[in-house]
């Protein structure tokens, strides 16, 4: 009897000891970052897309997060045992012309939603995750091997980065780290600039934006626009900041990014007040249909494509990490025949490989 209390004693001992380490790592390691307080968090509070009773931001139509533990147990058995989820070698990538500019908009695409973006002169990086990890903790989330790595350390003279929403895969902290001192300009949704203030950048360049909120960029005009998405880095700060897209109008392109959202009709009211769009970027990956609300399936993708009047598209949210059970390609072999079957230009450029608008692609991953 001695014994079995002596083990529940250790037990107990070691339980205790684990979650105040764990509540330690979270509440200090900075990667997590910060919540809003003070003026930021007044701001949010004023917002119309924030729900005071709830202390959240909410959806423009009802979206389901929370799977019951039969779902949980489904989706952990097909992690588990899901095949062909990376790629069976190092994926192409050519990072040269990072610093070439023209009068031509460009895009170099860095995998999964990471975008350096060339128009009218501007340098933009349109989440730039470029780490190693969309994770809190190294060695979760790692990064498909590439057959060269990304020059993080090369990329500079960037007049903007654009985030979409504050999941790892998305706003990078190590990332950050490295392009905050070769960046002029942050523009964040509601409540992001907290993180980005406890990483050490000058709360003078970053400019927080709500849904609809439109900004310039000198010449550039920046809307940010909504998505069917949620928000948080941490176990209790789940949508405390918002989430969204973002419309780039310039001298002679109107681009769109998308972000991460499931479908709903704000793409069709981002069509209709701000399109058409010359190029679409959009999220086509990490889909399930357990979580449908909150990530296309690729179908979705081309009719929201299609709503948002957009002549071009680019599937984004793939070709980096293992965040869902389908095949590591299926999202752009799925995407690619339904844009055909809708008469839809499809773009697939070779990540770090540096193109023009108007330039056709391979298919490349064909070739694995």
């Amino acid at each position: 009897m001695k014994r079995f209390a002596k083990l529940l004693f250790i037990i107990f001992i070691i339980i205790i000891t684990s979650t105040i380490g764990i509540m330690a790592f979270i509440a200090f390691a900075p990667q997590f970052g910060q919540a809003p307080k003070g003026s930021h968090l007044e701001q949010i509070r004023q917002s119309p897309n924030y729900n005071k009773e709830s202390d959240v931001f909410i959806n423009q139509i009802t979206t389901t997060l929370d799977m019951n533990i039969s779902k949980l147990g489904e989706t952990l058995n097909e992690f588990i045992f899901s095949k062909n989820t990376k790629p069976p070698k190092p994926l192409p990538s050519v990072f040269e012309n990072l610093h070439l500019q023209d009068s031509l908009p460009h895009i170099t695409w860095f995998g999964h939603s990471a975008i350096l973006l060339e128009i009218d002169q501007y340098r933009i990086l349109l989440d730039p995750m470029l780490g190693p990890s969309a994770s809190p903790i190294s060695f979760f989330g790692r990064r498909f091997k590439n057959e060269n790595k990304i020059p993080i350390d090369s990329i500079d003279n960037i007049d903007a980065i654009l985030i979409s929403h504050d999941h790892y895969d998305h706003l990078d902290y190590p990332s950050i780290q490295k392009l905050k001192t070769v960046t002029k300009k942050f523009f964040v949704p509601l409540g992001v600039g907290a993180h980005l203030e406890k990483w050490g950048v000058d709360p003078d360049s970053i400019e927080e934006l709500d849904w609809w909120d439109e900004t310039t960029l000198n010449s550039l005009q920046l809307v940010f626009t909504p998505a069917r998405h949620f928000s948080g880095r941490a176990i209790s700060d789940r949508n405390k900041t918002i989430w969204g897209s973002w419309v780039i109008k310039g001298k002679s392109s109107k681009i769109y990014f998308s972000g991460d959202s499931g479908y709903g009709p704000h793409f069709e009211e981002i069509g209709n007040k701000y399109g058409p769009f010359d190029f679409a970027m959009m999220e086509c990956g990490q889909y399930n249909q357990k979580w449908l609300d909150i990530h296309m399936m690729p179908d979705q993708t081309i009719q929201a494509t299609i709503d948002l009047k957009a002549g071009k598209m680019m599937p984004i949210h793939w070709g980096a990490f293992q965040l869902s059970v389908h095949t590591w390609d299926d999202p752009v072999i799925q995407a690619k025949k339904f844009a055909k079957n809708e008469n839809l230009e499809f773009v697939t450029p070779v990540i770090g490989v540096r193109i023009s608008l108007q330039e056709s692609t391979t298919s490349w991953w064909e070739d694995l």
